[in-house]
């Protein structure tokens, strides 16, 4: 048989215009050659003078890098921060609270705009809230959510308080949730009542019902429900929660809790394709300013700039480039429900 010969060749070249290379992060070849030759010559000093630029630091860090426990890297070790901080406070603080942080598209197309004064203070309550019921730094929570501000809320008040996350797309089965709460020992579940996607109303709290009752899940003492659609869903009055109801009557001041860079930030477990998912843990202060930095590099983020990233909050790039990356740069950007 003759090999099948493709004319599918594609060897055009479009470079952008010299008007749009002077004015990116990264100036043209020259600029990224020079990048790439401080990072050859220096490259702790490299990343340390990257992580005070682009990140504010509770306690300073005094070691970059340790390479002892390869290829077990840890970054910034003894330096404190808090992701939540990061992406909120300072913006506010250095009196950007009135930048819109969200414009929120909903399923049916309304629009919602949410400033990073809102954000934090919706964060806030919600973190309070969460402290109440008894979850701390260092504790799992399992997150299964519509794409959301609400999502986004759930994301990063657990970062403030240093409770660790772990995002499971909306889309997954309940055995699917089962295996990741299980897993991770989660002492909690933030859902929804239902998710919008194409018009149609999907349930995911009768969903995370069928997880938990399929055992294993001991641990898990709160359920807390968003209230998207007002859908009927089971309610077990002893572990249920309405999320509005619990953070409504809570303060919009939260101190965050400072972690090392080191502190697991959040653990995204892989798909299960090939055998049993496997979590991925993610360390605070190495990730954000990763986050950060290729959000101003790879798409060239301006402050004047609307940033969309298409991806669910589920997945490591919605983590990356909706939840923290584009907040920790004090950006607007758009979220689109479905």
């Amino acid at each position: 048989m003759s090999a099948i010969e493709s004319v599918l060749q594609e060897r055009r070249v479009f470079p952008p215009s010299a008007e749009t290379m002077k004015a990116a992060s990264i100036s043209g070849m020259d600029a990224y050659r020079a990048l790439v030759a401080e990072a050859e010559r220096d490259y702790e000093g490299f990343w340390a003078r990257l992580a005070r630029e682009t990140l504010s630091w509770h306690k300073p860090f005094s070691k970059v890098l340790d390479e002892s426990n390869a290829p077990f890297y840890k970054w910034f070790e003894d330096g404190e921060l808090n992701a939540s901080y990061n992406s909120l406070d300072r913006h506010v603080e250095a009196g950007n609270g009135e930048r819109v942080a969200v414009i929120f598209e909903a399923d049916d197309g309304a629009v919602t705009r949410v400033t990073y004064k809102d954000m934090l203070q919706r964060v806030s309550r919600f973190a309070n809230a969460l402290r109440k019921r008894g979850i701390r730094k260092g504790d799992r929570v399992v997150i299964y959510m519509p794409m959301s501000v609400e999502g986004i809320v759930a994301m990063q008040a657990c970062a403030r308080i240093g409770a660790t996350h772990s995002v499971v797309f909306g889309g997954f089965s309940s055995k699917s949730l089962n295996e990741r709460l299980v897993d991770v020992g989660a002492v909690a579940l933030i859902t929804a009542d239902e998710q919008m996607r194409g018009g149609k109303a999907l349930p995911l709290k009768n969903i995370a019902d069928e997880a938990l009752a399929m055992g294993g899940c001991d641990a898990v003492k709160s359920v807390i429900v968003y209230r998207r659609t007002g859908g009927k869903v089971a309610w077990n009055a002893d572990r249920d929660l309405w999320m509005h109801e619990i953070a409504q009557s809570e303060s919009d001041q939260c101190a965050p809790e400072w972690v090392g860079a080191e502190h697991p930030l959040f653990i995204l477990y892989t798909s299960g394709s090939t055998g049993k998912p496997k979590g991925v843990q993610h360390s605070t202060g190495g990730y954000l300013l990763w986050a950060a930095q290729t959000v101003k590099w790879t798409f060239d983020w301006k402050p004047a700039d609307v940033f969309w990233c298409t991806a669910d909050i589920g997945w490591v790039t919605g983590h990356s480039y909706i939840a923290y990356g584009p907040l920790a740069l004090g950006a607007t950007q758009v979220v689109f429900e479905g």
